[in-house]
């Protein structure tokens, strides 16, 4: 049994994917695979639809937002943000917690003036007090990453913007916790972690913030364009739609995203208890309080890691069948991604074998 921990493109529910087995050469009744459907036909829009509504239903998403499925994967939408939203002033505030939102800010840099709320940093290791934010009351918008999938920082509320409207990127948490919409302006997640398959983009958008774009604003990723129509104005990724639907059914049917959120607490815990009573040989360099619950950063041997330790982990870890447990490049050591399809018993097994592997290690 192979149980994967890795960062994205992640895990998805085994009975989500029995149920993409069983329709994939034909979907329902209607004598063909979705893969194969037109995107204007009756049967695609319908399960297209669904796939918004629910969408709607699991986030409860007010009326004044619309939901849009773009291309173009967090990234584009790190263009697409700036080009729709920064013309208002010309100016925007980004507060860079992790890689992901240095990218952002780096991308809209392109299309107006980027001011940076919290300095620089060689490592990101938590989220400055709001007392330290230097917010531009002319920006059009204030941008953050909710969950750094890299350094392993969630926040863990949202920040006040004094009316200014916020922009948050959740590629790695939507769907794991319950969110006011009302606070954000626009919310967009690429769906290779909690969502469903790469190759599309979750985005919320308020109504008000629609119809802005930059004169050079590529009609793909232009909010209006996507909005008026429906997210088929060309040919969408039908088949990664319909998998992205029956994800959030299996959401749905299992207790929402409270469930979600109930478990990945459960899961997470389970992991940050471990490095926490590890006397020093597990050590997570996140502060307590913005540590992600998707996604846990660790060294084994001490802060700076054992090279030799940690390769002995990741052997041992694979022979059980834990995959892609190794830390991202950039930082190195271990990380094991939690989302949603991530059960609490495959946790428990990692719980459990970092443990052994404690004990087998750890000096006396």
């Amino acid at each position: 049994m192979v149980i994967n921990f890795g960062a994205g493109p992640a895990k998805l529910p085994r009975e989500v994917l029995v149920e993409v087995q069983k329709d994939l050469v034909e979907y329902g009744t209607s004598g063909m695979s979705v893969m194969e459907m037109s995107h204007r036909g009756n049967t695609y829009v319908a399960l297209h639809d669904n796939t918004l509504a629910l969408v709607k239903e699991l986030l409860d998403v007010p009326d004044n937002y619309k939901i849009l499925l773009m291309q173009g994967g967090g990234t584009g939408l790190f263009a697409a943000v700036a080009m729709n939203l920064i013309g208002k002033t010309g100016k925007a505030d980004y507060l860079v917690t992790g890689s992901w939102s240095s990218m952002a800010a780096k991308e809209a840099a392109r299309y107006g003036t980027v001011n940076w709320v919290v300095p620089k940093q060689d490592k990101y290791t938590g989220i400055a007090d709001p007392t330290q934010w230097k917010l531009d009351p002319e920006a059009s918008y204030v941008y953050y990453c909710d969950n750094e999938t890299i350094g392993g920082i969630e926040f863990d509320s949202v920040p006040e913007t004094n009316g200014v409207p916020l922009v948050v990127d959740m590629s790695s948490n939507m769907m794991s916790r319950r969110i006011d919409i009302k606070k954000f302006g626009v919310i967009f997640a690429c769906a290779q972690k909690n969502i469903g398959p790469s190759g599309i983009t979750l985005v919320i958008v308020r109504e008000d913030l629609i119809g802005h774009a930059m004169p050079i604003t590529p009609t793909i990723f232009d909010f209006s364009v996507i909005a008026k129509a429906n997210s088929i104005s060309n040919t969408p990724p039908t088949f990664i739609i319909y998998v992205m639907g029956r994800v959030f059914a299996w959401i749905k049917r299992n207790g929402g995203v409270d469930e979600m959120y109930r478990q990945s607490m459960v899961k997470s815990q389970l992991i940050y208890d471990v490095v926490a009573k590890s006397n020093g040989f597990y050590f997570c360099p996140v502060e307590a309080k913005v540590r992600s619950r998707m996604n846990v950063p660790f060294r084994v041997g001490g802060p700076n890691g054992d090279e030799e330790l940690e390769k002995q982990f990741l052997k041992g870890a694979e022979t059980l069948g834990m995959q892609q447990l190794k830390g991202h490049r950039s930082v190195g050591g271990i990380r094991a991604s939690l989302y949603n399809a991530v059960t609490v018993e495959e946790t428990t097994a990692l719980q459990q074998y970092m443990l052994e592997f404690l004990k087998k290690h750890q000096k006396s």
